[in-house]
């Protein structure tokens, strides 16, 4: 019987491998950075959502150490049982300043944005509820839809007009329309000034995913920020593993929401807390991210230098301002190929291919950071003419 289940899987793992779907892991020999080593090679990186170039910031790195010290490298249990510690308390009241959804904020961490996710989306809406989604949203969007058991009712990227027609349907029970802020594949920000006036017409809860906007919009603090927005019914969720360079992950919101969720979110009830020393880390780097306004206008020029470069490529460059630069290449197959003859040239670029974008659009995704030199995209351009010639 076993030997017949595991047969089975095999199949669906050839299956996979013909459509050239196949994921592989590359194993890092260095620590995070533009410059990586893989095995015996060193590659030039545009692979990481390091946007700001903390991930091995001297001072970040040396405020983990000192909480190692202090603090030691476990939290030992959920944040309901005995893992809160000072550390996380502090953060929280850090970040509910920092990005201020609306007056008063709370702000509440997680151990992941993936987490973060299930559990607004399976606290704020249940059975007979309804969440409106971006069909481009990220999965854990969707997945805490279905776990929360609401209907999902997912509207086409950007349509704010499809959403509105959506929203005035007849539909018993709460509403929550579901959103990236900056969508991870294709780069592109969501109408947010838009979308929040249809959450105020319908009534409805605005949970927005800033995974790629956190650090980098806003003067750093985020895509409301950076539209100026603030209110009751934003449900904000931020990653601390991206631009901040460390880990985890933070909902920010009206305080009446936060305590809804710890005493309702599963997974925060149920999850062990993540260590104090990165907490203590991530104070660090908010620290960097509100005084060094310098790495943020350094990542723009870097955008603004690949994009007129990339204009002459015979791919397709996705509309994108932020860090996330797409080339759209098409088949899986030519993505695959394109992004594994960069790396015999000694450039890491993934290659995003279905079901993580839709049927015929695979792609390269480019991710650029304030730590990259004008050099390292300068070189990037030219191997990608190269290739095209």
């Amino acid at each position: 019987m076993a030997s017949q289940l595991t047969a089975a899987l095999a199949a669906a793992l050839a299956a996979r491998g013909a459509s050239g779907l196949t994921r592989t892991r590359r194993v890092l020999a260095s620590a995070q950075g533009t410059h990586v080593v893989v095995g015996d090679r060193e590659l030039l990186s545009f692979a990481s959502n390091d946007y700001l170039g903390l991930a091995n910031d001297p001072a970040v790195v040396a405020a983990a150490r000192d909480a190692a010290t202090n603090w030691g490298v476990g939290a030992g249990a959920s944040h309901l049982v005995c893992g809160h510690c000072a550390p996380h308390e502090a953060l929280e009241q850090e970040l509910a300043a920092f990005v201020a959804p609306c007056a008063n904020a709370r702000a509440l961490t997680f151990s992941s944005g993936y987490l973060a996710n299930l559990a607004l989306v399976a606290t704020l809406a249940g059975r007979g509820d309804t969440v409106f989604a971006d069909r481009l949203n990220h999965a854990c969007l969707n997945d805490g839809a279905l776990l929360s058991r609401a209907r999902l009712v997912r509207y086409p990227h950007h349509d704010v007009v499809a959403l509105q027609g959506r929203l005035a349907a007849p539909a018993g029970g709460r509403k929550l329309i579901a959103t990236d802020a900056v969508f991870s594949m294709d780069g592109d920000l969501a109408p947010l000034p838009q979308l929040l006036k249809l959450a105020e017409t319908h009534n409805a809860w605005l949970l927005v995913d800033d995974a790629h906007g956190f650090g980098v919009l806003g003067e750093g603090r985020g895509s409301l920020a950076h539209f100026g927005l603030a209110s009751e019914r934003i449900v904000y969720m931020g990653t601390l593993g991206k631009a901040a360079g460390v880990a985890g992950a933070f909902v920010a919101a009206h305080p009446t929401v936060i305590e809804t969720l710890i005493q309702n979110a599963r997974p925060y009830i149920y999850t062990t807390a993540a260590p104090a020393m990165l907490a203590c880390a991530l104070h660090a780097s908010l620290a960097i991210i509100r005084d060094e306004s310098l790495r943020r206008a350094r990542l723009q020029r870097l955008i603004e230098r690949f994009r007129a470069g990339a204009r002459a490529l015979p791919w397709t460059l996705l509309p994108s301002e932020s860090a996330i630069q797409p080339l759209l290449v098409g088949s899986n197959a030519a993505a695959g190929a394109l992004a594994e003859a960069l790396f015999a040239r000694g450039f890491w670029v993934p290659a995003i291919r279905p079901p993580t974008v839709p049927q015929g659009t695979a792609r390269l995704r480019i991710s650029l950071s304030a730590a990259h030199a004008q050099d390292d995209v300068d070189a990037l351009l030219g191997a990608l003419r190269d290739l095209a010639g």
